[in-house]
């Protein structure tokens, strides 16, 4: 009974990384810029809860003054590389796994260690410290569970768990909503996004020039 409920929810679950098709890189659009704001929102109980249990976040940090609708470039490009580098492997293992929760935790290990990696070779390449041994960026060496002084666990494990909120609710969401629309109501909605979001970007923009 167990097996047979799993495979009817792996279906509803696998499926959404059709990389040929129209729908695959229309939702690709949509998350993007979906990504770019929201995630700045994210980031602001991350920087309160990172600040508060480590002390790690400078008051003049431009998250405390960013208005709402500034776009975070990097939220964006990451949901394209979760969808493109985490999803895959997702439903790869749901089909494997016999149970819903041991794919789940398969796949958060698998993205807190990419997320590890990333961060490890990102902070080889432009991190690193002077003669006086200040990093120019981050410095997690001081850190507890820092790795090799780049890498901070605490932090791999958050976005991790990004990583999962994003590609077993958020993608799969807003595959589903699109689909749900019609090609016709989803690429009016696409466009409605794209719209929305060079407004955001326009507005910020000129704000920030005009400052």
């Amino acid at each position: 009974m167990k097996t047979h409920t799993h495979k009817i929810t792996a279906k509803n679950e696998v499926g959404f990384a059709a990389f040929r098709t129209w729908p695959f890189w229309r939702a690709i659009v949509v998350a993007f810029c979906v990504g770019c704001i929201v995630g700045h929102w994210l980031e602001i109980p991350y920087c309160m809860f990172m600040n508060y249990f480590f002390g790690i976040v400078d008051p003049d940090y431009a998250v405390w003054t960013d208005p709402w609708y500034h776009p975070y470039w990097v939220y964006g490009f990451g949901a394209m590389a979760m969808t493109f580098l985490i999803e895959p492997f997702k439903e790869v293992i749901i089909v494997r796994r016999k149970t819903m929760w041991g794919a789940f935790l398969e796949t958060l290990l698998y993205a807190v260690l990419l997320a590890m990696l990333l961060e490890l070779v990102i902070g080889w390449l432009v991190n690193q410290p002077d003669q006086m041994g200040n990093y120019p960026y981050w410095d997690n060496s001081k850190l507890p569970l820092n790795v090799f002084g780049q890498a901070w666990l605490v932090n791999d494990f958050v976005i991790g768990l990004v990583a999962m909120f994003y590609v077993w609710v958020m993608w799969p969401l807003i595959c589903k909503g699109l689909g749900k629309a019609g090609p016709r109501g989803a690429n009016i909605t696409m466009a409605v996004v794209v719209a929305a979001f060079a407004i955001c970007c326009a507005v910020s923009y000129i704000q920030l020039a005009l400052a």
